[in-house]
């Protein structure tokens, strides 16, 4: 099959694409099972959340494994962004249809989502998965819309606040193609591995790098702008001290995590950006990985329930699927 014809309506579609939202949901998974993490649901923790715990998480991230896909479909096909937004809308209504009406992933609809579109338009191309290209892809496939749709007054809580504060908005950040991702998260991340962290620290070190620097609407709609200030601060001095490399640095995520809570402060925006570059880190991107070997899966096979044993295999390499863990060791 070519790729250009994901998504035909009768059922068929790629590997390359299949992987491509599994590995978005599986992100979401790594993203809750970090531990500690201030004022975030954990396996361990509600965080400041008196709503949600990780099981509402985990029927969330359920309800949008079809989305992931379906918009990265959306995305080899060309879609232009009205129809990402009516699928992102029908994401959103299935969230809250499985939490009963709890917000626990709206930013990730919109932010992985978006990325997963990018993710389907390089690959249709059989181009190169990396940051530069998802940016790039992004910015000139949907970039103008993504304006206009910042220009327009939001209405929900964290874009009222970003509003009243003089912060930039998501729309604004998708229009820019994401800098606090891009610019921050990817280079915190790279920068950790290659320092020899874990996995889990190297995440750990990133949330901070994304705490310190982003003008995060969900702390400053919990606790305005004196409540984002304060988060930032103590972001900085745990990336000072040393970051996740250093030996107490689980204690003092901790300790910030209890300080958070009893303000209940909740950096939602920056989880959303480390589950984002998780993702990237399950397709491969950040290795720069030549997805067409990838989208040769697709190439092989009528659809992806005829691909053989060996095509299989090859995507599930890409995708990486690994068990959660509840807390870093």
């Amino acid at each position: 099959m070519n790729l250009g014809n994901v998504g035909d309506g009768n059922g068929n579609g790629s590997g390359a694409i299949e992987a491509i939202g599994r590995a978005a949901a599986a992100a979401l998974h790594d993203e809750l099972a970090l531990s500690p993490k201030p004022g975030l649901v954990t396996f361990t923790s509600n965080g400041s959340h008196g709503d949600m715990d990780a099981r509402t998480f985990m029927r969330s991230i359920s309800s949008l494994r079809p989305y992931f896909v379906r918009i990265a479909r959306l995305g080899a096909n060309g879609a232009g962004f009205p129809e990402l937004e009516r699928a992102g809308i029908d994401a959103e209504a299935r969230m809250l249809e499985a939490t009963g009406g709890v917000n626990t992933h709206r930013g990730a609809i919109f932010l992985l989502g978006l990325l997963c579109a990018s993710a389907g338009a390089i690959v249709v191309t059989h181009r190169r998965l990396t940051p530069e290209s998802l940016r790039t892809t992004l910015i000139e496939r949907w970039g103008d819309a993504l304006q206009r749709r910042a220009s327009r007054p939001s209405k929900l809580p964290g874009g009222i606040a970003a509003r009243r504060l003089q912060l930039r908005s998501a729309s604004e950040e998708a229009a820019l193609g994401f800098p606090a991702v891009f610019e921050i998260a990817i280079p915190a991340m790279r920068s950790a591995l290659r320092r020899g962290l874990s996995r889990e620290h190297a995440q750990l070190d990133t949330l901070f790098h994304l705490m310190a620097a982003l003008e995060d609407s969900n702390l400053a709609h919990r606790g305005g702008l004196d409540g984002l200030r304060f988060a930032q601060r103590a972001a900085r001095r745990f990336i000072e001290i040393g970051g996740a490399a250093d030996p107490d640095a689980l204690a003092r995520a901790e300790a910030i995590a209890a300080d958070f809570e009893a303000r209940r402060l909740s950096p939602g925006g920056s989880a959303d950006m480390l589950a984002a570059v998780c993702w990237m880190r399950r397709i491969g991107a950040l290795s720069a990985i030549d997805v067409a070997a990838v989208a040769a899966v697709a190439d092989s096979a009528d659809s992806a329930d005829s691909a053989d044993s060996a095509d299989v295999a090859a995507v599930a390499a890409v995708v990486d699927v690994v068990p959660a863990r509840l807390a870093l060791p």
